[in-house]
């Protein structure tokens, strides 16, 4: 009987016949030898070195295939057969016995440590997005992923991994993770005092102000009233920080009125709706809420919400000459919802025709928004909120900060966004 009379038939060739096709020059010959889950396993791994690229990637799918050849596969010299090794052995891991004496256990687990030093970040990422919430992954795999340097490979497991004790975080938190490890640590499902203390210290040391927004808005870390207190002496200057803030589970009295002495009046209405506040805190709230409509009373940056477009220019020119017109002045309308006046401001401040901009901002133009704040000489603060809040861009084309605080263009382009916007009012 010929091959291809067994292979129509549906048999498997024999041994000799399987290595006869294993040096065919058809390539597709030794393809369909490299997907049988059926074949010897030392074709599949004479397979392994076949100069088809196609050839080994179905080698290293196989299941079949041992795994003295998937070691092989592991230092191939094409990124797909590596990227496909690493997500088959991350499925077939689950399955293994972690016995130390168990030679297929050991190669496997020498398979994935040599992955997990992959010179790339793809095939990394592959395997730390398959192994980040597996207990049956190896420790040391783990820990190489834990502390690799690029953020897409570290930041699953961090999150995720079962295996990383509190000491594992913390000492990787002292050695200058990748950018951004903060934030995917501070998200984990239980964070305790002792970690969320390292990443307080860790983030104000390195500027990384969303690692304490995700560590704040993670309702399971435990955060000590010392700690809250020096992220509440910085808070005013974090915006991002302050919904979290006032959505913690647990706070204390003192901790209460402080926050609600700089947040916004709508967060402000929120920490006197929290449920259990003490008649003193209450009282104290509530004298904050008077405090602030005497204030807008007094001010004439006061603008009802309906209040009309030229209301509010006149408003805003009022503030401008005083030199009152200031961020938190916009910023307080923006967080009141008063657009008109927002608008108004903007244009002020700008010198640029107000219906322009409002132009500009129905084209949710996050560089434009960028653009224009920075003209006003405003700071991201502003520009963060107005990306979100008034031109209705979705989170993930917001334009953010770059190091916190600095804007994230260059100066030539955004005058050339200015120059873009001046022209919108002259077509």
């Amino acid at each position: 009987m010929s091959v291809a009379l067994k292979e129509e038939t549906g048999t498997s060739p024999s041994y000799e016949d399987a290595k006869r096709l294993a040096r065919s020059d058809q390539e597709q010959d030794r393809l369909r030898l490299a997907e049988s889950q059926e074949m010897r396993p030392e074709i599949l791994y004479f397979l392994a070195a076949d100069p088809a690229v196609e050839v080994r990637c179905a080698i290293a799918s196989n299941p079949a295939t041992p795994r003295q050849a998937d070691l092989v596969l592991a230092k191939d010299t094409d990124q797909r057969v590596r990227e496909t090794l690493a997500a088959k052995i991350a499925r077939i891991l689950p399955h293994l016995t972690p016995d130390e004496h168990d030679s297929v256990y050991r190669v496997t687990v020498e398979v994935l440590e040599t992955l997990a030093r992959d010179q790339t970040t793809q095939v990394r990422a592959i395997l730390s997005e398959a192994l980040k919430d597996m207990a049956s992954a190896p420790g040391t795999v783990i820990g190489t992923l834990a502390r690799d340097q690029e953020l897409s490979v570290a930041a699953p497991v961090l999150e995720f991994s079962p295996l990383l004790t509190e000491d594992d975080l913390i000492e990787i938190i002292a050695q200058s993770p990748a950018a951004g490890a903060l934030g995917a640590i501070a998200r984990r499902s239980a964070v305790g005092n002792k970690l969320a203390d390292a990443i307080v210290a860790r983030s104000f040391a390195k500027d990384d102000p969303e690692a304490v927004a995700a560590l704040l808005g993670n309702p399971s870390a435990q955060i000590r009233e010392e700690t809250l207190n020096k992220i509440v002496d910085r808070a005013p200057r974090h915006q991002a920080w302050h919904e979290p803030l006032v959505r913690r589970p647990t706070l204390s009295g003192a901790m209460t009125k402080r926050i609600a002495r700089f947040v916004a009046d709508h967060l402000l209405a929120a920490l006197r709706n929290r449920e259990g506040l003490d008649p003193a805190t209450a009282k104290a709230l509530s004298d904050e809420v008077d405090r602030r409509l005497e204030e807008n009373e007094e001010s004439p940056a006061a603008i009802p919400a309906g209040s009309s477009t030229e209301t509010a220019i006149a408003r805003a020119e009022a503030l401008h000459k005083k030199g009152a017109l200031d961020e938190d002045v916009v910023l307080r309308a923006v967080n009141t919802g008063e657009r008109p006046f927002v608008m108004a401001s903007l244009a002020v401040r700008s010198k640029i025709n107000q219906r322009t901009i409002e132009h500009m901002f129905t084209l949710r133009s996050a560089k434009g928004v960028v653009a224009l704040v920075w003209h006003c000489g405003f700071t991201m603060r502003l520009a963060s909120q107005l990306q979100m809040r008034v031109a209705g861009i979705p989170p993930q084309q917001i334009l953010r900060a770059r190091n916190g605080v600095e804007f994230p263009m260059t100066e030539a382009d955004m005058k050339w966004q200015i120059e873009f916007i001046e022209g919108l009012g002259k077509g």
